[in-house]
């Protein structure tokens, strides 16, 4: 086995215990916290990073981590794992069966192995550089949808496009088939099995994107920041994710000119 399918084995066995333990608080009666920009936090989310975390301290003692809920370790070594214990909390918390672990391994920063674990639901989404997206184990490919007319498309929450970014989503209603909200990072593992053609989000954090990464790339799709660039640890956070280079270019052309007649 490559040393990604490696990794990517050890993804799927570090998932295995994370979901046993999310499972086991799931539905039940929960404390919520909340941090300092008001997203909530749970026992849950503590105990699952500090599963993860534990993992990857003993299996890769030398590899580097960045989490949403402890403080980062190593972000200078050749290899960084990115993980979120639950991304879509507000799911979680109120009963909702799509919320999911996320996991990354970075080379030199740059997105090299993704995985999307769904606990509730028992589906699991994989890649590593170079080999096909796996959805439970089979191979997997995005619809091929190229024009936005066409498009299926989800965003998680309309109310993060605030101030002149209003205007970008004001476009995206106009111009896809079918917009749906929710789904934090259900929607891009939809993406990757062909379900929905696009997804646009505003101001997420590294542990939420970088995961998609190889996700998406490997099922045939594209997925960027908002200028077209590729998504590293830096990066701003406003992804758009599409099932083509076609479809992709086709939205970030209408967006760019939008936002270059903002700043006109």
């Amino acid at each position: 086995m490559t040393e990604l399918g490696d990794a990517l084995r050890f993804a799927g066995e570090t998932a295995d215990g994370a979901g046993r333990i999310a499972l086991k608080h799931f539905r039940g009666k929960l404390s919520v916290e909340h941090k300092g920009d008001d997203s909530p936090v749970t026992i849950a989310d503590r105990a699952i990073e500090a599963f993860m975390r534990e993992q990857i301290a003993l299996r890769f003692p030398d590899h580097g981590i960045l989490g949403e809920e402890e403080a980062p370790v190593h972000l200078d070594r050749d290899r960084v794992w990115v993980v979120d214990p639950i991304d879509g909390t507000k799911s979680f918390v109120t009963g909702h069966p799509l919320f999911g672990g996320l996991m990354a391994l970075l080379e030199e920063g740059v997105p090299r192995l993704g995985q999307i674990d769904m606990p509730a639901l028992g589906e699991r989404w994989s890649g590593i550089a170079g080999e096909a997206t796996t959805f439970n184990g089979a191979a997997c490919t995005t619809s091929g949808c190229t024009d936005p007319a066409r498009a299926y498309a989800y965003t998680t929450d309309p109310t993060h496009f605030t101030g002149l970014d209003r205007r970008v989503f004001e476009l995206l209603c106009r111009s896809v088939r079918l917009l749906r909200f929710g789904g934090d990072c259900y929607n891009y593992a939809l993406l990757a099995s062909g379900h929905c053609d696009l997804v646009i989000e505003k101001g997420l954090e590294p542990y939420d994107f970088l995961p998609l990464v190889q996700v998406i790339r490997g099922a045939g799709g594209v997925i960027t920041d908002w200028e077209g660039k590729d998504l590293r640890v830096g990066s701003k956070g406003d992804v758009i994710a599409a099932a083509t280079p076609e479809l992709h270019k086709a939205m970030l052309d209408r967006m760019n000119d939008i936002r270059a007649g903002q700043a006109a």
